[in-house]
Formats: structure tokens, C-alpha cells, sequence
């Protein structure tokens, strides 16, 4: 199945407009897990994912702290070269294998970032990563220079393709930027956090950065299915039964938003998850969206997103319903929408 395209801004990367997310690949035990997960229902899952088109995988170290790595190295061992996605994963999160349950920090030291990038090499089992990326911002007082020179080093030596961030803002981005070319940026965005859209992805866009949003469901909360009954039935160790995205009030406001979005997927022959998935999308210089799924018949929920191009009719009626619930925070309607309509 052909899905269409987009450059990863100047990176001299395709992606289709929808990726795989792995982050539930990586289990429960483990501070931010999404609970137990079944090794071979995820292998079907990214499978799956690939038989409809989808040219890449985003995954992290910390996801189940190494797990979700390694599944997607099996993966990639039973299938051959050429039909293999591209990978994208991250460093910057050291966990403690004697304390799973406790946060990892945010570490960003030159020689973690190497030791890491060889971690994940291993695990996966590849020679060079498709993109690597930054997970989040130092908090042990290293230097971003210090932290960008090192993963500069690790693409002039062929372990790395391409080098990007994730949750850096733009201050930080014009500090990378002043060293090597920041190739993407991975932000959270979705019709509930939108935050991204005031400066991150615009700058991305005015520097020729690709934009790979992560959450564009917003972990499962703008889903079809998704009700207050769902969040109080997830297993102690879903770091989402205690976000307060996932507790009222905001729950419900942000239920509210999402059975606002039913009359549009109605329309579109498709389901909720497709819409608040091509929203995203819509923005300019959004050049793609990572997507979770735990099992196959998940990912034929949301694959249609990657097709669909809203109307100026659909945007104006879903940036009524963010004014009108009150969910979230963050722009309402992409500017050239907003443009069209005045």
C-alpha cells in the first residue's frame, strides 16, 4: 500500500505522513509505561503498520528501558534489507535498572550520548540510526553546545543519518543551530496540547527543520472508545491514571472536544482517531505524526489520517469546539486557515 510522503525538512528523509510509535512496545514495570504489553501482539502491530505503508518507526532507550528497542530489533532481524523502515530513537534519559519505577534523569553529557548511541545500535542491531534525537533537555548543567557537538560527531563518523530534538524550545533550537542544522523536532501536539504551534513549529518551518509531533491523540484520549470509565479501569502502572489531562476537570472538557470531532470522521467515512490525527497534519510545516498502537486492528483506526486533507470548513468547526469546551491550550486553527476564513 503507497502512502504519501513528505521531506523530514532538509534532512534527505521521505516519511510517510504517519509513523509507528513504539513507546507502549515497551511494556509496563517501569515509571511511564502504558502496563503489560505482549511481545508478539506488538511484532504483529508493527508488522501490520508496515504491510499499509509506513516507512518508519520511532522508539526511545527508556521505552520499558531498553525493551521497546530490542522488539523493534527483532523486528528488523526477520526482515530483509530492503523492506526494513527507517529508525528513529533517542538518548538522553539514564534510568536505574535497581529502580525502574523512579523517573530517569535527563542527562545530555557528551559521553552518555555516545554510550547510549552504542546501546542502541546494539539493541536494535543496525550500524547506523535513521534519526537520532535528543529525548529532552539536560538537567545536570551540561552545556546544549557540548551535548549538539556530540551528536555532530556521531553523524560525521556514519552512527547517525540524521540529528534532531524532542520537547527542546526555541531557545535551545537557535543554540543547536549556531553548530550543525537541527534536521527535526519531535513536540508534543495535539488538539489538546497545541502549545506547539505559538513558536517551535513555525521556527522549524522559517530553518527548513522537519516536524514529527508525538501524542497527536493525545495518548489515547482522542480515541473513539476512550470514556472516564477507561481511565479508571488502567493498570496501576499507566502513567496515565495520574496525568491531570486524565482527571477532572480536564477530562471531561477534553472528552467533550473529542466527541465534537464524531459529525467531521461521519463525514469522512473514518474514525475520531483519523480526524484529531490529520488535524495535526494540517499545520504547515508539521511534516509528520508518530502514532501508537498495540494492536493491529488500532492501527487500521488511524492509518486513514495519513489520506485525509481537512476543509477550511473542518478547521473552522473544530477551532469552534476547542473555543466552545475550553480543552486544552495552545492556537486553535493553523494561519492560513485562519486567513482563509476572514
Amino acid at each position: 500500500m503507497a502512502l504519501a510522503k513528505r521531506p523530514l525538512g532538509t534532512s534527505g528523509l521521505n516519511i510517510t505522513r504517519v509513523g509507528f510509535g513504539s513507546w507502549a512496545v515497551g511494556g509496563g514495570g517501569w515509571s511511564f509505561g502504558w502496563g503489560p504489553q505482549d511481545d508478539a501482539e506488538s511484532l504483529a502491530t508493527m508488522r501490520h503498520a508496515m504491510e499499509l505503508g509506513i516507512n518508519w518507526i520511532d522508539t526511545a532507550a527508556v521505552y520499558g528501558l531498553g525493551h521497546s528497542e530490542q522488539v523493534v530489533g527483532r523486528l528488523l532481524r526477520e526482515l530483509p534489507g530492503g523492506e526494513r523502515p527507517m529508525i528513529f530513537t533517542k538518548c538522553g534519559l539514564v534510568w536505574d535498572d535497581a529502580d525502574p519505577m523512579t523517573p530517569p534523569r535527563r542527562v545530555l553529557k557528551p559521553q552518555s550520548i555516545r554510550r547510549e548511541c552504542e546501546a542502541s545500535l546494539k539493541r536494535l542491531g543496525i550500524e547506523r540510526i535513521d534519526l537520532y534525537q535528543f529525548h529532552w533537555p539536560d538537567e545536570t548543567g551540561t552545556r546544549v553546545e557540548d551535548s549538539w557537538a556530540e551528536m555532530t560527531k556521531l553523524v560525521e563518523e556514519g552512527k547517525v543519518r540524521a540529528a534532531g530534538v524532542s520537547n527542546f524550545d526555541v531557545g535551545l533550537l537557535d543554540r543547536c543551530e549556531a553548530i550543525r542544522r537541527v534536521d527535526s523536532l519531535q513536540p508534543p501536539f495535539s488538539l489538546i496540547n497545541r502549545r506547539a504551534a505559538e513558536r517551535e513549529i513555525p521556527w522549524c518551518a522559517s530553518h527548513g527543520a522537519g516536524v514529527i509531533c508525538y501524542s497527536p491523540m493525545h495518548s489515547g484520549l482522542l480515541t473513539d472508545s476512550f470514556s472516564a470509565e477507561r481511565v479508571r479501569g488502567l493498570p496501576k502502572d499507566d502513567w496515565r491514571g495520574h496525568a491531570p489531562d486524565f482527571q477532572q476537570p480536564r477530562l471531561g472538557a477534553n472528552l467533550r472536544l473529542r466527541d465534537s470531532l464524531r459529525s467531521i470522521a461521519k463525514r469522512y467515512e473514518t474514525s475520531v482517531s483519523a480526524i484529531a490525527i490529520a488535524w495535526t497534519l494540517a499545520w504547515p510545516g508539521v511534516s509528520g505524526a508518530i502514532v501508537g498502537a498495540r494492536t493491529p486492528n488500532q492501527v487500521d483506526g488511524w492509518i486513514g489520517a495519513a489520506s485525509i486533507r481537512l476543509s477550511e470548513q473542518d478547521l473552522d468547526e473544530i477551532a469552534s469546539a476547542i473555543g466552545s469546551t475550553g480543552a486544552g491550550a495552545g492556537p486553535a486553527q493553523p494561519e492560513a486557515a485562519r486567513q482563509g476564513a476572514a
